[in-house]
């Protein structure tokens, strides 16, 4: 299998009804396999293959130098078989959809919580790049020395937004050249996100695309938090000890909006 991913490491979903569109789908810092919503979207028409990439067998122990080439042959291998190739990722499997779509092409890009900007991470007490190309770490933002927790569970809120503002210069080679993802682009952000400020990252993205001429999909809900609920799914439990913000029910009507633009943009059955 590609990139070292292991058998245990990926959950496919088969649709009765193919609608002609595959799915890469990537959970977030949890690690998890996103089985649960594989089977959400292949039940519409849509073949999806989930995977954990990192913690798993022969993978990065954590987010950090992680290589994208990890999902580019996971594209090239789903691509051999289906019309249209996707990518759906959450938070920083969001940050990798994205920065995935600007390397090489994909029909259609969509990133839940997602990030403007390539982030730091932490693995073996060194800290470097979320993710490789090429062998070589991307450039990424640090993050602020001084910050701390204020609050149990922690909200790390505060610790994205000043560490943006640290280093002007690494934050402008840290952005994500969302201009040019030339496929479909949808972004999904909750305007009461307590991990980092998905609304404006989304906002960011938006206006560098439409600085070139490219246009996005937005769609926000003003009390959804981080985590998204799509129609039928649960609220999702474990992950990291923080703040997400949100309540279940409005992070279900973001669902709810979303259902509809993510159904288009896949080619699903929206029933």
């Amino acid at each position: 299998m590609p990139s070292s991913i292991a058998s245990d490491d990926v959950y496919d979903a088969f649709p009765e009804r193919p609608c002609g569109t595959a799915v890469l789908l990537l959970a977030g810092s949890s690690g998890r396999l996103e089985s649960a919503r594989a089977d959400l979207l292949g039940h519409r028409g849509t073949r999806v293959r989930a995977i954990r990439w990192f913690g798993g067998i022969g993978q990065r122990p954590a987010p950090h130098e992680v290589p994208i080439e990890m999902f580019i042959d996971q594209i090239e291998l789903l691509r051999r078989d289906h019309d249209r190739v996707a990518i759906l990722g959450t938070s920083f499997g969001a940050e990798a959809a994205l920065v995935t779509a600007s390397t090489v092409e994909i029909d259609a890009t969509i990133a839940v919580s997602p990030s403007s900007v390539v982030w730091s991470g932490l693995a073996e007490g060194r800290w470097s790049s979320h993710w490789t190309l090429g062998g070589s770490p991307l450039p990424a933002v640090v993050f602020d020395p001084a910050w701390t927790p204020m609050s149990d569970p922690p909200e790390y809120l505060s610790l994205y937004s000043t560490s943006l503002t640290l280093d002007p210069t690494l934050t402008a080679a840290a952005t994500i050249p969302v201009e040019r993802i030339s496929g479909d682009l949808l972004l999904i952000a909750g305007g009461d996100d307590r991990v980092w400020p998905s609304a404006a990252f989304t906002t960011a993205i938006s206006r560098r695309r439409h600085a070139h001429g490219r246009s996005t999909t937005i769609v926000q809900h003003p009390d959804a938090g981080h985590r998204l609920l799509l129609p039928g799914e649960a609220p999702a439990a474990g992950g990291m000890h923080m703040a997400r913000g949100g309540t279940p029910r409005a992070d279900a009507a973001l669902g709810a909006q979303a259902w509809p633009q993510i159904s288009r943009i896949l080619g699903l059955d929206p029933g």
